[in-house]
């Protein structure tokens, strides 16, 4: 047998090796990728307030997100009607776990016969009608009834039941059953003709989150309901206490509030004084009703509970400059002032300092309420700003803005009118990982070269440096899972907010604040049952960075494919950190340089790592995404990025 040549003999062999070395090695694999990382090359320090947050009146974010009442329409802004089928299915919306984001009538339930309810308007305790309950004249219940209320074994419970009526109609009773028959019972033994509040106190003895709660007399006569509240008794002042500490855990240093959309047709005014006589109306912009129950005290006690500062919108739209004058003053005026004589009255006798407005939401878009041309708008920004200076000289206004001709506009004619311009990004879902991961990134980028290009051609600009306040931004994509606006959050999701942060570090010298829109469940970072709260993806690199990450960005000498680094210096000098998110199924290997920069051997590390880019966090369970965090050894300082995953390394330097 003739032998073969030899290069016949080995070329098996050789096409073999290639291709195992094509298939297990990447061209950025541990060899070829060093990333470099020059501490003497900085930029401008990366303000506090780029993780801010954003809460507003829409859906489940305040009511049935993280304020604590559980009753849901409690002032009666719907008429109470005969309209549901008794109890009994599943499919009952009785038994629905609440509060009902989309309601459209009443979810209290007539107990009794059909006429038993009827609204007064005449003398409402509140709003515009209140239910009046009367006997039929046969010996029946009579009464109304809520489901969807969650309660908790154990757990104590407070509230209120403002009653007036007859005498005869004694005891009314309050029952809270469960599913399984189980009830908690209260009595009320004494009405009289006016409007009198009685407590609703109790500890639970069973685990229901779906709850009914009646509130009925077994005798003759007639009684009328004023409203009914009830909390978890460990509430924060009207807070839930699960929500506050996860927005402790956020540690956001500034939250914007009362919107949005809202602000715009909201009369602030509507929101003080005593909670329970504060009028129902009509959401303005969305969907449902708007309590009342949370306005400038309420909202100025969670800054405090969370040590934040406020960032307090203003109507522009269809709100007038006397309105607004009036709200500074509330505010930060005196008790000399007129609005601060009332402010003290309503229980808070020292200004509140509010250095931070937003001067209106959104007036280029003619969905927002009291929308009008840009040339009308520009006169009306600067009558409101010189109003609010008037009243508090040190006041920081942020203008509306909208990259294009409505903010090139805006800093042409109302640049001594402000002192930051808004901005608001949206993106929504790419089917691609890595399309969909780097969208907030592009759009961030965008808006920041727009702005250098009006900082060099705007003769307005030249002696001043008006920053972005990036109020809104977020993913807003997929089913409203948590009533209006409540998608759910994957980690994909959670990759692209991170680069997004990266991408505010390198334009650290344009960005000043940015506000992630929204908190809690409405496109939000938290996520909430009636009972249970958890991190949504996404709220895990909002948390990460604002915990850990360094403030003075220094510079990273190249991109790479499929992976997105930045570096930053502690404010002493002494640490710095290196995040790099790996947006790529498969893993990375790199090696970090620090060039002369001496840095100790010993290092810590935290990882955010799911391999399904559709993998997300459900509120009560187990997390499917989280952050580990571990020690590390930096003597190599060399690292495998697992595929899909955020990783924080943080050094010490010598």
């Amino acid at each position: 047998m003739t032998p073969r040549p030899f290069i016949i003999r080995v070329l098996p062999i050789i096409l073999i090796t290639a291709f195992i070395l094509l298939t297990c090695t990447t061209p950025q694999d541990e060899a070829s990728l060093k990333v470099n990382i020059d501490i003497l090359k900085r930029g401008a320090p990366i303000e506090k307030y780029i993780y801010g947050q954003f809460i507003e009146h829409l859906g489940k974010c305040i009511y049935g997100g993280f304020w604590a009442v559980m009753v849901e329409d409690r002032k009666f802004y719907y008429p109470v009607t005969f309209d549901f089928d008794p109890i009994g299915s599943d499919d009952d919306p009785y038994w629905n776990t609440g509060p009902y984001p989309f309601l459209k009538a009443s979810p209290w339930q007539v107990i009794g016969a059909e006429k038993t309810v009827l609204m007064n308007n005449s003398n409402p305790f509140t709003g515009e009608h209140s239910p009046v309950i009367s006997s039929s004249g046969e010996l029946a219940n009579f009464g109304i009834r809520q489901g969807g209320l969650g309660l908790v074994k154990d757990k104590s419970y407070q509230g209120r039941i403002i009653l007036a009526g007859d005498e005869s109609v004694l005891p009314v009773n309050i029952h809270l059953l469960s599913r399984a028959n189980e009830m908690i019972k209260i009595t009320v033994n004494e009405i009289s003709s006016n409007y009198t509040s009685y407590p609703l106190n109790f500890s639970s003895t069973f685990d229901c989150d779906s709850t009914v709660l009646e509130i009925f007399s077994e005798g003759q006569g007639k009684f009328s309901i004023g409203t009914v509240s009830l909390m978890p008794s460990d509430n924060i002042k009207g807070w839930r206490k699960d929500v506050v500490g996860l927005m402790k855990e956020l540690n956001a240093p500034v939250y914007r509030w009362p919107g949005g959309n809202f602000v715009s047709g909201y009369n602030w005014k509507d929101g003080i004084g005593d909670r329970d006589r504060r009028p129902p109306r009509k959401n303005p912009a969305w969907k449902g009703v708007e309590h009342n129950d949370v306005g400038i005290h309420e909202y100025m006690d969670l800054m405090e509970i969370l040590d934040a500062e406020p960032f307090i919108a203003v109507n522009t739209g269809l709100g007038t400059v006397e309105e607004v004058s009036e709200e500074i003053e509330y505010c930060n005026g005196s008790t000399e002032t007129p609005m601060g004589k009332l402010r003290a009255q309503n229980g808070r006798k020292e200004p509140y300092k509010v250095k931070w407005w937003a001067v209106g939401n959104e007036m280029y878009g003619d969905w927002q309420l009291g929308h009008m041309p840009l040339s009308e708008y520009v006169k009306k920004h600067n009558a409101m700003a010189d109003a609010i200076w008037e009243k508090d000289p040190d006041a920081k206004l942020i203008a509306v803005g909208a990259v294009g001709e409505w903010s090139e506009t805006m800093l042409s004619e109302s640049s001594e009118h402000m002192d930051l311009l808004s901005e608001h990004i949206y993106v929504q879902e790419k089917v691609k990982v890595q399309k969909h991961a780097v969208q907030l990134k592009e759009s961030i980028r965008g808006v920041a070269d727009a702005h250098r290009k009006y900082r060099k051609e705007l003769v307005s600009l030249s002696d001043k440096n008006i920053r972005i306040a990036l109020d809104e931004w977020n993913y807003w994509y997929g089913d409203y899972i948590y009533g209006e606006l409540g998608v759910r959050y994957h980690h994909k999701d959670a990759l692209g907010v991170a680069i997004g942060l990266h991408e505010f570090f390198r334009n650290s010298d344009i960005y000043f604040m940015a506000n992630y829109a929204q908190t809690v469940n409405v496109i939000g970072c938290i996520k909430t049952t009636n009972t249970k709260s958890g991190f949504a993806a996404t709220g895990l690199p909002l948390k990460l960075y604002r915990n850990h990450f360094g403030t003075i960005p220094v510079f990273i000498d190249d991109e790479y494919d499929d992976l997105d680094i930045v570096a930053a210096l502690d404010p002493d000098m002494n640490m710095i950190t290196v995040s790099i998110v790996n947006i790529a199924q498969d893993n990375k290997s790199i090696s970090l340089d620090f060039g002369t920069t001496s840095i100790r051997p010993d290092g810590r590390q935290w990882l955010i790592h799911n391999s399904d880019p559709e993998a997300y966090n459900v509120p009560g369970e187990e997390p499917n995404i989280r952050i580990e965090e571990a020690d590390i050894s930096l003597t190599e300082r060399k690292f495998s990025i697992p595929g899909y995953s955020i990783l924080v390394v943080e050094a010490e330097i010598e």
